[in-house]
């Protein structure tokens, strides 16, 4: 059933150009922003600045949402399905 809708949630976004992305808020910690986008299906790319470890650090950015699709058969039909997603977030890490 998710990834039913996960797959139809996929192919509304293609449709309407745009991929929903959820905030974070300052109080969420990066590991909590990438891991929540992980569990979402995103394989998420890190951009790190500062040299704290990633528990310490805020996520100050997400962009570029993107997902790969293809067309699959299914019975007579054609069917879009999302293959895979990505997603690159800034964690700014710098001691304070």
């Amino acid at each position: 059933m998710r990834a039913t809708l996960l797959i139809l949630a996929g192919i509304a976004a293609a449709a309407c150009g745009a991929i929903a992305v959820p905030v974070a808020s300052a109080a969420e910690s990066a590991e909590l922003t990438i891991a929540t986008l992980e569990a979402q299906g995103f394989d998420v790319k890190v951009n790190k600045i500062g040299s704290a470890s990633l528990d310490e650090c805020v996520i100050t950015d997400i962009r570029k949402p993107r997902e790969r699709t293809e067309l699959v058969r299914r019975g007579d039909d054609l069917v879009q399905v999302v293959t895979q997603r990505s997603i690159t977030v800034t964690a700014d890490c710098s001691r304070r």
